[in-house]
């Protein structure tokens, strides 16, 4: 299969993504939540100022299956609420992400809790027919409501499992049952996939980035179980996940070992004030990167070019730029989209101006067009928009084997 640069009916429409995780801007948008500019005019549609001004070319929206705002104000992301943000993505002309949560609340590497409604039957056999099902069930309705995704995550931040029981459902060792309960999972979520939006890519998301090797062991788990997926999706927050050298070596690694998956960075984001110095689990970064504005922004520019590197990495999306306070102009009570303060959005919680950092994330983009141009050198004369090279700088007659080529000035993988 080929991705390049060409649009294709029913395909993700980018070569190279950038975008956001943007789940909760209908429900700023609900409440009046004013957006401004650094000059403090106003966005009349956020959206579109992230597409135009920003250049993001996709958008991330994750769902839940029975999500409870009386729980937690962020979680309302149930399936009429994506549908309609979905189709709103679609009709901008951007590429929609769909990130399964398959629970009721936020799934991770802490908490990958069964949803209620599935919890009349937990034996492997009714959990794995419930994960075709609802997946199934919920691409068709996206599908007939204007809404089909170009990439699907089956699952956030599987790292260790999903649909836990009890302790003993966690991935954390080579049990070889264990893995393969978690693996039918994914293949049935997966199976769901290809039969409603076989266009759609198949996203397996982890958080193991801050080492190579235990990173590298997961997908050799999944290809191990014969798991059907097409993009690494992987997180990396700088404060949990170590520094840039850390996140360099695990692309490195997973290049060599999986040639024929691209990888996606689907969250990252970092401080612009608050940073949570001394709490339990969070590496202190504020050496490296302030937090303040200017070391958001800091932070974006350099991971850019960390990423810009390597020649795996497709896509970058910041997890909630929309973050904008905690609903509405001032505070009121009754109407609480966010009932703490993140502090790592692209638009300031005090202020409601965006953060310089927000028109920094097109250096992505930068830098890939960058790599695709002079990362082959054309040696032998013959016509660049016609010939065809290799990322050795070999010229080659046609793109047939797995890996990246160069042709025109654009960049084909084949897989």
């Amino acid at each position: 299969m080929l991705i390049g640069a060409t649009t294709m009916s029913g395909m993700a429409q980018n070569a190279i993504n950038l975008g956001g995780d943007i789940s909760m801007l209908p429900e700023y948008e609900r409440v009046s939540t004013p957006y401004y500019t650094s000059a403090g005019k106003k966005i009349p549609d956020v959206l579109t100022y992230m597409k135009e001004t920003c250049k993001m070319n996709s958008m991330r929206v994750r769902l839940f299956v029975t999500p409870n705002k009386s729980e937690d104000p962020q979680l309302a992301q149930d399936l009429a609420y994506v549908q309609k943000l979905g189709k709103r993505i679609k009709d901008a002309g951007l590429d929609f992400m769909l990130d399964f949560h398959y629970s009721d609340t936020w799934a991770d590497p802490s908490n990958q809790t069964i949803p209620s409604t599935w919890k009349t039957n937990t034996s492997n056999t009714a959990l794995t027919d419930s994960m075709y099902s609802y997946t199934k069930r919920c691409l068709e309705y996206l599908k007939e409501n204007g809404a089909t995704p170009d990439f699907v995550q089956v699952g956030n931040e599987v790292s260790y499992g999903m649909l836990w029981r009890n302790y003993q459902d966690r991935c954390y060792d080579e049990t070889a049952t264990t893995w393969k309960r978690f693996t039918d999972f994914l293949s049935a979520g997966a199976k769901a996939v290809r039969e409603v939006t076989p266009d759609a890519k198949i996203i397996i998301h982890v958080e193991r980035t801050s080492n190579a090797n235990n990173c590298a062991n997961f997908f050799n788990k999944m290809k191990a179980n014969s798991v059907d997926y097409d993009i690494i999706g992987l997180s990396y927050y700088p404060f949990w996940h170590k520094d840039l050298a850390s996140l360099s070596k695990t692309l490195s690694t997973l290049e060599t070992q999986f040639p024929d998956k691209p990888v996606q960075i689907v969250e990252t984001a970092y401080y612009y004030q608050n940073f949570p110095t001394g709490d339990a689990g969070y590496d202190d970064t504020t050496g490296t990167w302030p937090d303040t504005a200017a070391g958001q922004q800091a932070f974006i520019e350099d991971l850019c070019t960390e990423l810009g590197k390597h020649d795996n990495v497709t896509g970058l999306y910041y997890w909630f730029p929309e973050e904008n306070g905690s609903g509405g102009a001032t505070w009121n009570a009754n109407n609480v989209v966010l009932n703490k303060w993140i502090n790592r959005g692209l638009w300031n919680n005090d202020t409601h101006k965006i953060n310089s950092a927000i028109l920094k994330l097109q250096n992505f983009l930068t830098e890939k067009e960058a790599l695709s141009v002079n990362s082959v050198k054309v040696s032998d004369g013959a016509d660049a928009d016609t010939s065809i090279y290799n990322m050795n700088g070999q010229r080659v007659n046609e793109m047939s084997a797995p890996g990246i080529y160069l042709k025109g000035g654009k960049k084909y993988m084949i897989r």
